[in-house]
């Protein structure tokens, strides 16, 4: 990813991840309540960056591969890798740690919302898999998220589709690296301080798209599968619609291409002409053919 792209997208992390790491301060100072955690020293404003916060982001490692010889333990508790969800369809990827207070819900949130609205069908045309960042996390937790989510997200096959998986500091450190998922720990507050987004795969596991932030437009997510398949997902519309509009890696969303809808448009003029000339000249010859 460019400079420039990345340190948007960071002041965006950033953003975000301060609300969740200053929750405490904000709710202190609106109700009087003493603060736990981040407090204000003399000559400190409640706008300084705490220091975790400048360590986190994405780093985009597009068309590189993540491990898929990963363990995990899926939320029944079986012993699973990372290639068991992978081979045939493209993966939504999330990181979220379960019992996370704010950013890990509304991520998941803003993606079964988009996935709701989404004609594809889990489970046929794409996976998800959550991966838990805290080595803390056990299937029992992810078993209770997983429940959640079923309540919310009720398409056919999301039961089957959508994973959550926990597993040890050391298969976690290995995927999120591949990923360039960069979160740490903030002793004060106990908590992670962690970007947000989601990542989508192709079925050989190859990091294709990044959508960043907490919402998820339906149309970019419908368009970074059907990229991540190469096709394989969706219909001709959806291929005709992305020579129309492109992945712009800084915004992680996808955005309308004037000159190709113009060149489209422009073809379709030329077709349409040369279509009515050959009418008209057939038309002719019948005509001259008759007198």
């Amino acid at each position: 990813m460019r400079p420039v792209g990345r340190s948007r997208a960071f002041v965006f992390f950033v953003a975000l991840a301060w609300l969740e790491l200053n929750a405490p301060l904000l709710r202190a100072q609106m109700t009087g309540a003493p603060t736990a955690g981040y407090k204000l020293e003399p000559g400190i404003t409640s706008s300084t960056m705490p220091r975790p916060l400048r360590e986190i982001g994405f780093d985009q490692n597009l068309d590189q591969y993540v491990p898929l010889d990963v363990p995990f333990r899926d939320e029944s508790g079986r012993t699973v890798r990372l290639a068991d969800y992978f081979g045939s369809r493209p993966v939504v990827l999330v990181f979220a740690y379960y019992d996370c207070p704010m950013l890990c819900t509304q991520v998941i949130n803003g993606l079964s919302t988009a996935l709701n609205l989404l004609s594809l069908a889990p489970g046929k045309d794409f996976e998800i898999v959550t991966v838990s960042f805290n080595p803390r996390d056990t299937p029992a937790t992810a078993s209770a998220k997983k429940a959640v989510y079923l309540e919310r997200y009720t398409r056919d096959g999301a039961a089957r589709a959508w994973h959550f998986l926990s597993g040890d500091e050391p298969s976690i450190d290995r995927l999120t690296k591949a990923a360039g998922f960069r979160y740490v720990w903030d002793a004060e507050t106990k908590q992670f301080a962690h970007p947000t987004g989601v990542i989508v795969l192709t079925a050989d596991g190859r990091l294709s798209r990044y959508l960043f932030g907490i919402e998820y437009g339906p149309r970019d997510l419908r368009y970074a599968l059907v990229e991540a398949s190469a096709g394989s997902v969706g219909n001709a519309a959806d291929t005709l619609l992305l020579y129309c509009y492109h992945y712009d890696p800084m915004t992680g969303r996808y955005g309308f291409v004037v000159m190709r809808a113009v060149r489209i448009a422009g073809a379709a003029t030329v077709l349409a002409l040369v279509s009515f000339i050959i009418v008209m000249v057939r038309k002719e010859k019948r005509a001259a053919s008759l007198s």
